[in-house]
């Protein structure tokens, strides 16, 4: 496994998102006409055009996919401009061509000639005249290559040249041949090209073209004001066809590739800080099981990120922070199996540490799977009900889960079970450090505390936290993101530092009232507002740039308010879904009372921590979604290894009381709890203080979730479960 795995790292590249690597993402969504349904079959062959334009453009590898029935994700990696991206994509690009019948010049007084015959319409030209317009005589898909030229020598400067297919030259030579038989500036003698509802040029056809003949070399050109931008526009939306249904831009992101790089950097440093302290505390405590625990920590990065490029995963930001985040848990894997290994080398009258080790395996298994479990279900509902990033971040958090499975059970299993074998290490069995009882099991060995006696006062101050932080929600408030709301949010990198207050009192008197504005790092800002124009954000970087100097952009969201509900609704049930299908699993593997409690635990972390992010302002995201799954899955984790010790001890002393079982399952699983605890926190300190600020929020979203989570799990699950049992 590890060879493949290394033959893959090595030939096979991982795919960055586009907010690692810079670029502009589009959400098109296809519009039903009267005449054209958008279904299925509508939206491939808009993604087929697409495709076409997409190609002309000269973008390096372009990504271009349905999702669901309507919808259609581009990615333009590199690209920058997202309005210019997205007029290219979002033109229906409907090219006919029509017969002149009348005209009328703003400002003559001349009524606007009203449409006679079926097809006929009026519309304006380049000018500004009302031209009355035959029914299309002529239309794109006759068009056989339209190409940008640059005339110098006639003058005609820059001009779009038709080359007709088929029958599309004799058509051409009938329109012109018909009006060839008009006098010469006549408004009849014009023929105008119409580019969706808009007329692009209406010439007169030349007096040395003959009546009935018209132009028969199968070509012509389309002349106006164009620019060198505009006649390659024009160009690429006539050959690549016309999209058989409107499209509508539901979504638009664009990162700046100085944001990408930066968390790259960041991240990576993050990992190598905290997989390195991580490493050294696991090593000071378990001592050469840890130094091989260590090795299986690095077996495991090299096999979790072989399986990322093996099956062509998109690597994103929240991704990335959920591969280091998966550290964390392949850490907690082996320190299940090392305590319980310390626990039956205490317990027997001839230790040896092999049959410590294996036993420990053997009775850490089940706790390790339903932990990891539980944790694959909050990844498989990610993946299912998210989008975007946060379900970007549900691939690599499962991938990491069975990684870090494997990593435990079956690399630091060989390593331990042979090092421990050696002649010299069996008669220094404290060398091992399975001997040793460690520090945390000593104290409390000394000191029994009875935790569960009181199981309701635990409770109380359960409600007490409980109600201080969900207080938050009604006293503050929930500050859904652009994601969840649609709006526009747009990050800023100035030459000097901006304060927030008076950036938002400029926009305010600029028209921008209710612009939120909030620093980002040491000379960045963030300006989120509703829907806002094009026009309308680059009032906002204007404004930008008077107070700091500059205002690059190094990212830039766009959310319609559609999209906005719906991801809002695709949230909360993915947080629903996840809670009820964890009380099922939990249920069919313990006793309901259990399950229940483990459940309950969860709402009150996921209550918490939403009261604590809406106390501190921080914005409610995809990310700040992803990163409660995963506290649920960590908390969940913590339930479970309790529990699973709670089930063991029943069938060992079955007419024992509940509240004396779970008081000694809290004491004995409580050494695993700390120093997993504290080999996660090494890890999130460091995204937290390193990660930038792109993962300080995730990074503290986690951290207090470790916390409450690690809080709940003993002094709200366990006495909860002592409750529901007394009352049953």
């Amino acid at each position: 496994m590890i060879a493949v795995s290394l033959y893959v790292t090595v030939t096979v590249p991982v795919r960055l998102g586009l907010d690692l690597r810079g670029g502009t993402q589009i959400v098109l969504e296809t519009r039903s006409t009267a005449t054209t349904g958008a279904d299925r079959e509508t939206t491939d062959r808009a993604l087929e055009v697409l495709r076409g334009r997409i190609d002309a453009l000269g973008v390096a590898e372009p990504g271009l996919v349905r999702s669901g029935e309507r919808r259609i994700i581009v990615e333009l990696p590199g690209v920058q401009d997202p309005k210019q991206a997205a007029d290219v994509l979002g033109r229906t690009a409907q090219l006919t061509f029509h017969p002149v019948l009348d005209t009328a010049r703003p400002g003559d007084g001349t009524p606007a000639p009203p449409p006679g015959q079926p097809g006929e319409r009026v519309l304006r030209d380049e000018s500004g005249t009302r031209l009355r317009l035959g029914a299309a005589a002529l239309t794109g898909e006759v068009v056989k290559k339209a190409t940008a030229r640059f005339d110098q020598q006639g003058g005609a400067g820059w001009h779009v040249t038709l080359d007709f297919k088929g029958t599309g030259g004799d058509g051409w030579a009938r329109l012109t041949g018909e009006a060839a038989c008009r006098p010469a500036g006549a408004p009849d003698r014009r023929i105008a090209i119409v580019l969706d509802d808009k007329v692009i040029s209406s010439p007169q056809v030349d007096p040395a073209v003959a009546c009935g003949t018209g132009i028969r070399d199968g070509a012509t050109q389309i002349t106006g004001s164009f620019g060198p931008e505009e006649a390659r526009e024009l160009a690429l939306l006539v050959n690549g066809g016309a999209l058989p249904v409107p499209v509508e831009t539901v979504e638009q992101r664009t990162v700046g590739p100085t944001l990408g790089a930066q968390a790259i950097t960041a991240s990576a440093w993050a990992a190598a800080i905290g997989t390195a302290v991580t490493a050294l505390f696991i090593i000071v405590v378990y001592r050469i099981v840890g130094v091989l625990a260590t090795v299986a920590l690095a077996c495991y990065g090299l096999v979790s990120y072989a399986a990322l490029a093996a099956l062509g995963a998109t690597l994103s930001l929240p991704g990335l922070a959920g591969f280091v985040l998966a550290i964390g848990m392949a850490v907690d894997a082996n320190v299940l199996v090392f305590e319980r290994a310390r626990e039956e080398y205490a317990a027997r009258r001839r230790p040896s540490t092999r049959s410590a080790l294996a036993a420990g395996f053997r009775g850490a298994f089940s706790a390790i799977a339903d932990s990891n479990i539980t944790t694959l279900i909050a990844a498989l509902l990610l993946f299912l009900l998210a989008s975007g990033p946060v379900r970007g971040f549900g691939v690599t958090l499962g991938i990491g889960v069975l990684a870090s499975m494997f990593s435990a059970l079956v690399i630091s299993r060989v390593l331990a079970e042979y090092a421990v074998d050696r002649p010299w290490l069996r008669r220094r069995p404290g060398l091992t450090g399975i001997a040793a009882q460690g520090a945390v099991r000593e104290r409390l060995a000394r000191r029994a505390p009875r935790l569960m006696r009181r199981p309701r006062r635990w409770l109380a101050t359960a409600a007490v936290v409980l109600v201080l932080a969900g207080s938050g929600i009604a006293v503050r408030g929930v500050d859904l993101g652009v994601e969840f709301t649609g709006g526009r949010l747009v990050e800023y990198a100035t030459a000097t530092a901006v304060d927030p207050e008076r950036a938002r009192a400029a926009l305010a008197a600029a028209g921008h009232p209710k612009a939120v504005v909030q620093s980002a790092g040491d000379t960045g800002l963030t300006v989120r507002t509703g829907i806002l124009s094009d026009a309308g954000t680059a009032e906002v970087t204007d404004v930008v740039r008077e107070l700091g100097g500059r205002a690059d952009k190094v990212r830039d969201e766009l959310i319609g308010p559609s999209l906005g509900k719906e991801l809002r609704r695709g949230a909360l049930i993915a947080l629903a879904a996840a809670l009820g299908a964890q009380l099922v699993y939990l249920a069919a593997r313990f006793r309901w009372v259990f399950g229940t409690a483990a459940v309950a635990a969860l709402a009150h972390d996921v209550v918490i921590l939403t009261g604590v992010f809406a106390w501190l302002g921080k914005p409610v995201d995809g990310v700040f979604v992803a990163a409660l799954l995963t506290v649920i899955g960590y908390s969940v984790n913590d339930s479970v290894v309790l529990f699973d010790r709670v089930r063991e001890l029943v069938r060992r002393f079955p007419g024992a009381p509940l509240p004396d079982l779970a008081n000694r399952a809290v004491l004995q699983t409580l050494p695993r709890t700390v120093n997993t605890g504290m080999g996660a926190v090494f890890i999130l300190t460091a995204l937290a203080v390193l990660g930038g600020s792109s993962l300080t929020d995730f990074a503290l979203a986690l951290l207090i979730g470790l916390v409450v989570g690690t809080y709940s799990s003993v002094f709200t699950a366990a006495p909860l479960a002592v409750e529901l049992h007394r009352r049953a």
